[in-house]
């Protein structure tokens, strides 16, 4: 950080926020990006579905990315965000190791973190063969035999979308078995379904080959999916008062906003998976465009009703300041 106040701090150096931070630069906004440095995605080989980019892996994505936004004037450092809280008519973002920057405005592109079920070798397998979006994953791992996990209350609807890609799917019903007319409607599409508790995966030579049961049986697959609970990482903006609220399906927290990015807070804003739970990377991509975009449009009427105040009293306490402010610099400088 080169300076201790920004037009913009952005929190999140994902999809989102480096995309927000990008339309902010070519704006010739002062902008911080604060990244942590732990991407949702990590574990992917490649993003998918993202028009021209598809296959690019997430850490070669993110590297163009911040290279665009420094090349505008942006700055970008690591770090964790530990609180955000109002300095008068800014924000002051403090991070983890204590470093206070200001802004007029924050972008919060913090993305979610995935609570998995506690079946052991979700997690180590996580991104490679144990799978949660079939848009993201579901190419990959087509006409395979795919398992679904029951685990959330969309997991019959996962189950469906992944036997557009495979005639091989089996819903495993774990804690959660399909209701009445669900179980009507997987034996429809011929999916078989597992009762029993899933206490395991089997894994032969680093493959996925099987998806244990508490009897001890195992069920030969070669992928697994399963549907996490989401959750917005958003702590810090509670001092604020702003606070993750539960998604309307049941599969998660996310922090409310309008569909530009504006937040209950004024001048805070957000975009990607931190609002919108199942957005994938192009859709973060673009929220962030559009709530940049909005910050700019939003700063451009700030800025232009503090001139008409000036123009209209030139002596009045901002005037002062300003005055103050040359006469500072002036001396500063020896002048």
């Amino acid at each position: 950080m080169t300076e201790d106040s920004y037009d913009v701090v952005v929190v999140g150096g994902g999809a989102a926020g480096l995309n927000g931070a990008l339309m902010l630069a070519r704006s010739r906004r002062s902008v911080l990006v604060v990244d942590a440095g732990e991407p949702r995605n990590a574990p992917a080989d490649g993003v998918h579905g993202l028009l021209a980019l598809d296959g690019t892996p997430p850490a070669e994505l993110l590297a163009r990315g911040r290279a665009e936004v420094a090349r505008y004037g942006g700055e970008l450092v690591t770090g964790e965000v530990a609180a955000v809280t109002r300095a008068g008519e800014r924000f002051a973002v403090t991070l983890a190791d204590g470093r206070t920057v200001r802004a007029r405005r924050v972008l919060v592109a913090t993305g979610l973190v995935d609570r998995l079920p506690d079946v052991p070798g979700l997690r180590e397998r996580w991104g490679r063969d144990v799978l949660h979006c079939p848009y993201c994953h579901g190419w990959e791992v087509r006409d395979q035999a795919i398992g679904v996990l029951a685990s959330g209350p969309m997991s019959v609807h996962q189950t469906l979308l992944f036997r557009q890609l495979s005639r091989d799917v089996t819903y495993f019903a774990h804690t959660r078995p399909p209701t009445g007319e669900q179980a009507e409607q997987l034996a429809a599409l011929g999916i078989p379904v597992v009762t029993g508790e899933v206490t395991g995966l089997e894994v032969v030579a680093d493959r996925l080959v099987g998806v244990r049961l508490a009897g001890g049986s195992v069920v030969p697959r070669q992928a697994v999916a399963v549907a996490t609970r989401m959750e917005a990482r958003a702590g810090f903006l509670a001092p604020l008062g702003l606070r993750a609220v539960e998604h309307t399906a049941g599969v998660g927290e996310q922090l409310p906003a309008d569909p530009v990015g504006r937040t209950e807070v004024p001048g805070v804003w957000v975009a990607g998976n931190v609002t919108d739970l199942s957005a994938q990377v192009g859709a973060s991509a673009a929220a962030g465009a559009t709530a940049g975009a909005q910050i700019n449009a939003d700063l451009v009427a700030e800025d232009a009703r503090l001139a008409l105040e000036a123009h209209r009293n030139p002596f009045g306490a901002g005037m002062e300041a300003r005055v103050s402010e040359r006469m500072l610099a002036g001396r500063q400088h020896g002048f």
